[in-house]
């Protein structure tokens, strides 16, 4: 049996063997050896037997990942081919040409060029539809493929063939491959003359630093007052969530604990250094996007007092993962503990470790979540991720403006927009708004488009019906649905009357993007957004900011 193992999984089963040599035989030994045994005689005898040719590395790829499945989401394996684009994922940094590029249409399309990089430089905006690399169409291909076409050596020349809206002809542009280092604050700025905004997207490599250096241009560009936005923050490097912490708290605070079934893995992390300014009023916007390295941040916040929430209840991720190295260059991303703000609250919204009989999981009951307080003596709560201290209601769009923005139309028409209006030259993005006879020239665009949604109102009549139908009740009451159906079904034309501003928001927000890039996006919705307003709300009333945050 042995020898078996050792042919098919040699380094594994030599762990496992020297392992049950050093310590008294179990059951748990023997049984990893079965099934180590089994794993590899299956594999042998499906390989050999097949009706087919199968795929070595597919097909145990495959078993790996349902196997980790079981465990929870964040326990991966990544293989060499893949190291590539999961150190970009935790560095933010990769080779290539500097944009966004997305299949609309099946074009693969420029969707935005970070300024100051090759792509940029070269004169791609977004909208240009790029048809070939380097002489090779990109017709029917997946956009794994277009990216593979497009990775290559710093300083390696790539000629892309463009298409460019209002040019008949396609034309070629050169462009150098660089070392791209994707910023994850992409914006920092004043959305009042006295109150600073920073957006933090995700905690990669050195992305501490940044907020320091950007958070104190800020205070020396007249901030009082700071917005740190959170939202959709995935998380990321957890000794940054330290750093970004150490921005605003003092040093030698507790910060987070992560504790595991292995002790080597229990670990306290502490600031190490002096703040940029540990008394500035601060304001964290949070969501249910926001995440593991996020809720770090917006837990020691809300457990300090140091900042006040706003948004809605973050996701809920309180598990630590760690890298471990495997043959040919592979790597194994583990769970090894949870950890805990420094209140002691474990975050952690879903229970892996119990699974329901079908395998699927739920959240942790608000029967068992533990009431902790802060440190001015306000009750907060574990297991559910962190509730803001002030809610704010999600925007929520309406289906009419969700299929404009699927079908992509918002973004050809800011495209459109940006070429026949190049004259306009706004000097800032809040300059760029669209009149009310320009909105009334987008409906009479959308003329003939092909898009469509189903209302909620339309969906609920449809399931009553599927019930009646089931209850053999469909034949007595069909007038009624009829008139029904025909009441709530919905009008493209009247729609686009009646949700104009939300879809006005996103046409300015995309026409902006056109001229300003990412800042253009960011800085456009400020007046319109109302998490960043209830900030800005807050921060201006210094009396309501205590009394949230010391309410007795």
């Amino acid at each position: 049996m042995s020898r078996k193992i050792k042919i098919i999984l040699p380094s594994l089963a030599v762990l496992v063997l020297l392992t049950a040599a050093i310590k008294p035989p179990t059951d748990r030994y023997f049984e990893i050896l079965k099934n180590l045994d089994i794993f590899a005689t299956l594999f042998k005898e499906v390989n050999t037997h097949y009706v087919d040719e199968i795929n070595p590395t597919t097909l145990i790829k495959s078993g790996i990942d349902e196997m980790l499945e079981t465990l929870d989401p964040y326990t991966n394996y990544i293989a060499a081919d893949d190291i590539e684009t999961y150190r970009m994922m935790t560095t933010g940094e990769y080779s290539g040409i500097g944009a966004v590029v997305e299949r609309k249409n099946g074009i693969s399309t420029v969707i935005m060029p970070y300024e100051g990089f090759a792509a940029y430089d070269a004169g791609l905006r977004g909208g240009d539809e790029i048809h070939a690399i380097n002489g090779i169409s990109l017709e029917g291909k997946s956009q794994e493929e277009v990216r593979f076409l497009m990775k290559g050596q710093s300083n390696s020349e790539i000629t892309l063939t463009v298409k460019r809206f209002g040019q008949t002809k396609m034309f070629e542009v050169q462009v150098k491959r660089e070392k791209i280092a994707v910023d994850s604050v992409p914006y920092a700025g004043m959305v009042t003359d006295d109150i600073g905004y920073v957006r933090l997207t995700s905690f990669t490599q050195n992305v501490g630093r940044s907020i320091g250096i950007k958070t104190l241009d800020l205070i020396e560009e007249g901030a009082q007052s700071i917005i740190l936005d959170l939202r959709g923050n995935p998380g990321g490097l957890l000794h940054e969530a330290v750093n970004v912490s150490n921005v605003f708290v003092e040093k030698g605070r507790k910060i987070v604990t992560q504790k595991g079934k292995v002790r080597a893995n229990d670990w306290t992390y502490n600031t190490l250094n002096d703040p940029v300014d540990p008394n500035i009023p601060v304001i964290v916007l949070t969501d249910n996007g926001s995440a593991s390295a996020s809720e770090i941040v917006s837990g020691l916040m809300q457990d300090y007092d140091r900042g006040v929430l706003i948004g809605r209840k973050t996701f809920g991720k309180g598990l630590v993962q760690i890298e471990r190295p495997l043959s040919y260059d592979a790597v194994v991303k583990i769970t090894t503990a949870k950890y805990y703000t420094p209140t002691g609250r474990c975050i952690q919204a879903i229970d892996y470790s119990n699974r329901n009989e079908d395998g699927s999981v739920g959240k942790i009951p608000d029967s068992l979540k533990t009431e902790f307080y802060t440190l001015n003596g306000r009750r907060v709560f574990d297991g559910g991720g962190i509730d803001p201290d002030v809610e704010v209601e999600k925007l929520e769009f309406a289906p009419i403006t969700k299929s404009l923005l699927r079908s992509d139309h918002i973004f050809y028409y800011a495209t459109e927009y940006y070429y026949q209006n190049e004259e306009l030259n706004p000097t800032s993005p809040n300059d760029v708004r669209l009149s009310d006879s320009e909105y009334t020239g987008f409906v009479k665009w959308m003329s003939g488009r092909d898009f469509d949604y189903v209302t909620k109102v339309e969906q609920e009549t449809k399931n009553l019906i599927e019930i009646a139908k089931q209850e053999k009740k469909y034949k007595q009451l069909k007038s009624y649905f009829d008139n029904l159906e025909k009441a709530t079904k919905h009008n493209k034309d009247q729609d686009l009357i009646t949700f104009k501003e939300e879809i006005i928001m996103l046409l300015e927000q995309e026409i902006a993007g056109r001229y300003f890039f990412e800042r253009g996006i960011i800085e456009s919705t400020f007046g319109k957004d109302p998490d960043v307003q209830a900030a800005i709300t807050v921060l201006n009333d210094p009396q309501r900011y205590q009394s949230i945050l010391n309410p007795n």
